[in-house]
C-alpha cells in the first residue's frame, strides 16, 4: 500500500490518501509518528495501529462531545462523524460505543421530539419530520404510541383555532372551508376537526 497524497484540511490536520482512496484524517505531529509521506509504503499493520489508537479513540471522544451539545438520531451522528473525516467503520464503533451507555437512542429522541411539539403539530407532520431524521418506522410508531392520547389531536387543532382566531359559530361558510383545508394540510384528519369543534 502507497501513500498517494496527503492534503491539509488545516495548517495541523491531514487528508490521507491510500492507493488513491481517502483513509483518514491525521494530526501533523502523527504524520510524523506513523512516518507517513507521500510516495512512501504504509504496512496494513501500521494502519490498524492507526485505527485502535487514534482513530477510534478520537471517534468516540467526538461523538461524546457531539451528543453533549445537542441530543442527535444515530443518523445524524453518524453523518457528523463522517464529515469530520472519519471512515465508516471507525464512526459505526463510536456509536456503538455511546449507544451501549444510553447516549444515543432513537426512541427516547423521538419521544421528546413529539411531547415538545404534539400540540402545534399533526401525527403525520411529525412521522415526516422524524423519518428526515432516520428515525425508523418502527421507532416513530412506539414513540408515537407512548406520546398520543385521544384527545391530542383534537387539542392541537384547538390550538390552531385560537392562534388563527377562527370562531366557528361567527365565521362564515368560506372561512369554515379555508379553516378546514388548512387543518387538513397539515395533516389533522377530518375527525380530529369535528372532536375539536364539538369540544369548543
Amino acid at each position: 500500500m502507497i501513500v498517494t497524497k496527503t492534503e491539509a484540511v488545516t495548517k495541523t490536520r491531514y487528508k490521507v490518501y491510500i492507493d488513491g482512496q481517502f483513509a483518514f484524517v491525521l494530526y501533523k505531529g502523527e504524520l510524523s509518528r506513523y512516518q507517513i509521506r507521500e510516495g512512501k509504503e504504509i504496512l496494513k499493520e501500521t494502519c490498524d495501529k492507526i485505527r485502535g489508537e487514534v482513530l477510534v479513540k478520537r471517534a468516540k471522544l467526538r461523538a461524546m462531545h457531539l451528543l453533549n451539545d445537542m441530543g442527535r438520531t444515530e443518523k445524524q451522528l453518524l453523518e457528523k462523524l463522517k464529515q469530520g473525516g472519519y471512515p465508516d467503520d471507525v464512526a459505526e464503533e463510536a456509536i456503538f460505543y455511546v449507544k451501549s451507555f444510553g447516549y444515543v437512542d432513537d426512541v427516547n429522541y423521538a419521544r421528546s421530539f413529539i411531547d415538545i411539539r404534539k400540540d402545534k403539530k399533526s401525527r403525520r407532520e411529525m412521522e415526516m419530520l422524524l423519518k428526515g431524521k432516520g428515525i425508523s418506522e418502527e421507532d416513530i410508531e412506539r414513540a408515537m404510541e407512548e406520546c398520543y392520547g385521544e384527545d391530542t389531536a383534537s387539542e392541537a387543532v384547538r390550538k390552531l383555532m385560537k392562534k388563527r382566531h377562527y370562531i366557528p359559530e361567527e365565521s362564515s361558510y368560506e372561512e369554515k372551508q379555508r379553516f378546514m383545508a388548512y387543518v387538513m394540510r397539515k395533516g389533522f384528519s377530518y375527525d380530529d376537526v369535528c372532536r375539536a369543534l364539538e369540544n369548543e
